[in-house]
């Protein structure tokens, strides 16, 4: 077997507006498809962050909430890789997002930080 990359990564929302406006309008990822399913009150946005990657942003009717932070099972943050993490952060910080202190990965000498989407889920800033 032979795995070529990941494809996509899937997130389920709590507020399918409020999460749509925060990676679509403050994070700039450029919609693919948007799909109404009504079966399952449900919309799936296909959003494309790079040239490879995607991110499937679902929403449910009241979804369960997240078991704990940050250290729950399953998906513990997702991470996008930024050329300057100091504009990025400072671009960010502009729109009212509060971001952590940049920190310094010691097996990298890589800069990274995060940041939190709408339902709190962690997202990681890490520079090229």
């Amino acid at each position: 077997m032979k795995l070529n990359k990941i494809h996509h990564v899937a997130i389920i929302c709590a507020n399918y507006k409020a999460s749509k406006h925060f990676y679509v309008e403050l994070l700039g990822l450029k919609i693919l498809g948007e799909t109404y399913r009504a079966e399952r009150n449900s919309y799936k946005l296909d959003l494309q962050v790079g040239e490879d990657y995607q991110i499937e942003l679902f929403s449910f009717p009241n979804p369960p909430a997240r078991p704990s932070y940050p250290e729950a099972s399953g998906l513990r943050h997702l991470a996008f890789e930024v050329d300057d993490i100091h504009t990025t952060v400072n671009e960010l910080q502009s729109m009212g997002i509060s971001v952590e202190p940049i920190r310094l990965d010691v097996h990298t000498d890589k800069k990274f930080t995060f940041f939190n989407d709408p339902d709190g889920l962690p997202l990681e800033l890490y520079e090229k």
